[in-house]
């Protein structure tokens, strides 16, 4: 955890020397039956440590983004409701992100397209005065159902371009706190 976050620090400090803004990136991965609590618990560990070592090598938190995971159970636990990730991550950034921190971009961190949407909406409902703006840096997430639409052929271009700005629709409204679930089965 302790080398991980040195090596991020070391990174975001070099950025910002060359006048880029860094995207600090810790990961708690979903692998494993551990429960949303334990999540929790080492998110939190694993942030406390990474801003520890940011103000070490003096990088400015006002000039960074964070791009962490969110509070989950592992894969091979239950699942949480969107209510239940919310509160989960929202507790555990508060208790281990600064203010001074502009923007958390989540990683969709093997969750599905439609869940990983689900739970920002829910993140963002539930956010009252947080700090941050909270969005998403979603990879697999935002691609996987324009890929599924394209499967690799130049005739379904179309359709995933469709499916890949429905996404980005989505995400965009979570974004807000104004997603609902039955905007899944809209054809536009």
């Amino acid at each position: 955890r302790h080398a991980n976050a040195e090596m991020l620090a070391r990174y975001a400090a070099v950025c910002q020397e060359m006048g880029v803004v860094p995207i600090v990136e810790p990961e708690v991965l979903m692998d494993g039956d551990h429960d949303i609590d334990r999540c929790a618990s080492v998110t939190e560990h694993v942030l406390h440590s990474v801003f520890h070592a940011l103000h070490l090598h003096g990088v400015s938190l006002e000039h960074m983004i964070l791009k962490p995971n969110m509070v989950l159970p592992g894969k091979d636990c239950r699942t949480a409701d969107p209510q239940e990730v919310a509160e989960a991550t929202l507790r555990t950034l508060k208790r281990a992100v600064p203010a001074a921190v502009p923007s958390i971009n989540f990683l969709s961190g093997g969750q599905g397209p439609e869940e990983a949407t689900a739970n920002l909406n829910a993140i963002n409902q539930l956010r009252g005065n947080a700090p941050w703006q909270l969005s998403i840096s979603y990879g697999r997430a935002l691609q996987q159902p324009a890929l599924h639409a394209w499967l690799g052929k130049p005739e379904n271009r179309e359709k995933a371009q469709k499916a890949l700005l429905k996404r980005a629709r989505l995400n965009s409204l979570a974004r807000q706190g104004k997603y609902h679930p039955a905007m899944e089965n809209d054809n536009d």
